[in-house]
């Protein structure tokens, strides 16, 4: 593969332009230079991205097979490694082996109800919009978007309620592939590693606990890296899911009406921001088991392909007119496709969609405390979403009482988000609809 004069991901400032051009130039399938000016492929069209992923036996999942491995070329400190550095993984493996890894993890998030994820998350906003109401100002960014989904997340895997927050940094930091990325990704999973010896002590209904009895047979080592890879994967992309939305109902008057007026549901929302802004931009990657033509592109054994979500959900030949609303429509590539598809995406669902609704209901008049052109973006060769919401609201003082009540904060959470389902929440619904306050808004 050439190297000469090719596109540095990183280094990208505008991904979404930066695709584009590849496109142009390339076609659907383009050549880029990753960490150390090592090459790749960037997979931009959506049928080529369906087909890498859906035909394994072409394009296999385990990192072993890249030349560049192979050759000597990746330094063990590489900003890739976290991300690329083979471990006993579902998402590493193909065949058999992924089929006995990946059903413990499908069966372990199996155990979660929908009902119960959505008391764990009314409790958390609760608790999280206490820290700042009296303030009436806050970023939905820092102080709701990125430390909701780890305060339920890390729950539902089997941590102690003071233990997620701690996590929140080290997992968006490992994902950004920055310098300090194997650093963080070696305390996540210390973490997970301790957690798991506890775990075998004591079990609950937890999916650690899942994990460690599943048929599978999992071993220690299987076991954290599972967990870290649901954590990262459901905390990292969520963030980007309830940001990206936040965002839009902000600054987007269309979008705002649309919900208001009835035409698209908050469900149908999430959906269409998982067309637009998907949760991972990136995904690395496929590695190619033989010489082989992808886009027109000639292929060598041992290439790695990344997958360009974001490029694919935009490709021209499925979406000629972007400003069309994809509402309802899943066949967007947000939560991968074919055998590796993600298995938590309702988890991540469910999440964003509680969440984003209950934290209107609590602030409905809440609005962006700066002109819509200045907020920014956050992005790297993974992801891009606001880098800050900074919103103004009325002061709620009150809010501390309510929300102690309404969380139990001093007391243990129920295992409410565990099969069967539990009786109906008790928490008392908003008094006005948040919908209702966009109308006065437009």
């Amino acid at each position: 593969m050439r190297t000469d004069g090719l596109v540095r991901l990183p280094e990208a400032d505008d991904p979404a332009r930066l695709y584009e051009a590849l496109r142009q130039d390339y076609g659907p399938v383009a050549p880029v230079l990753l960490h150390g000016d090592l090459p790749a492929w960037l997979v931009l069209g959506y049928r080529e991205n369906l087909d890498a992923m859906r035909t394994p036996s072409l394009y296999s999942r385990d990192p072993r097979k890249w030349s560049a491995f192979q050759e000597g070329r990746v330094p063990a400190d590489s900003p890739l490694m976290p991300m690329v550095a083979w471990q006993p993984l579902c998402v590493f493996a193909d065949g058999d082996e992924h089929a006995r890894l990946r059903g413990a993890v499908v069966d372990g998030l199996a155990q979660f109800n929908r009902h119960g994820m959505r008391r764990y998350v009314t409790r958390y906003t609760h608790q999280l919009v206490q820290q700042f109401a009296a303030s009436g100002t806050a970023d939905l960014v820092r102080d709701y978007a990125e430390q909701l989904p780890m305060l339920v997340v890390s729950r539902l895997i089997g941590m102690a309620p003071d233990e997620g927050p701690a996590l929140v940094e080290p997992t968006l930091d490992l994902m950004r592939g920055s310098e300090t990325a194997a650093a963080s990704n070696q305390t996540v999973t210390e973490v997970l590693h301790d957690l798991v010896q506890r775990k075998k002590a004591a079990p609950g209904n937890d999916l650690v606990s899942r994990l460690i009895s599943h048929e599978s047979n999992l071993g220690d080592t299987e076991i954290v890296e599972h967990l870290r890879l649901v954590l990262v994967a459901a905390h990292s992309n969520t963030v980007n899911l309830i940001a990206h939305t936040l965002r839009l109902l902000l600054t987007d008057r269309r979008f705002r009406g649309s919900l208001s007026g009835g035409q698209m549901t908050l469900p149908d929302a999430l959906e269409q921001v998982m067309w637009d802004s998907p949760g991972t931009a990136v995904i690395p990657g496929r590695w190619a088991t033989g010489d082989t033509v992808l886009g027109g592109q000639h292929i060598k054994a041992g290439d790695m392909l990344l997958l360009g979500i974001a490029a694919a959900n935009v490709d021209p030949e499925i979406r000629p007119d972007l400003s069309l609303p994809m509402h309802g429509n899943r066949s967007h590539l947000a939560l991968s496709a074919g055998p590796h598809e993600c298995p938590g995406g309702d988890i991540g669902r469910a999440i964003a969609d509680t969440g984003v609704d209950e934290l209107m209901a609590l602030l409905p008049d809440m609005r962006l405390a700066v002109p819509e052109h200045e907020v920014g973006t956050t992005s790297d060769w993974l992801a891009r979403r606001p880098s800050a919401l900074p919103v103004v609201f009325t002061p709620t003082r009150s809010m501390t009482t309510g929300a102690a009540q309404a969380t139990g904060a001093a007391q243990p959470l129920p295992e409410a988000a565990v099969s069967p389902p539990d009786k109906p929440s008790s928490t008392p619904p908003a008094a006005r609809p948040w919908w209702r306050s966009l109308l006065s808004r437009r």
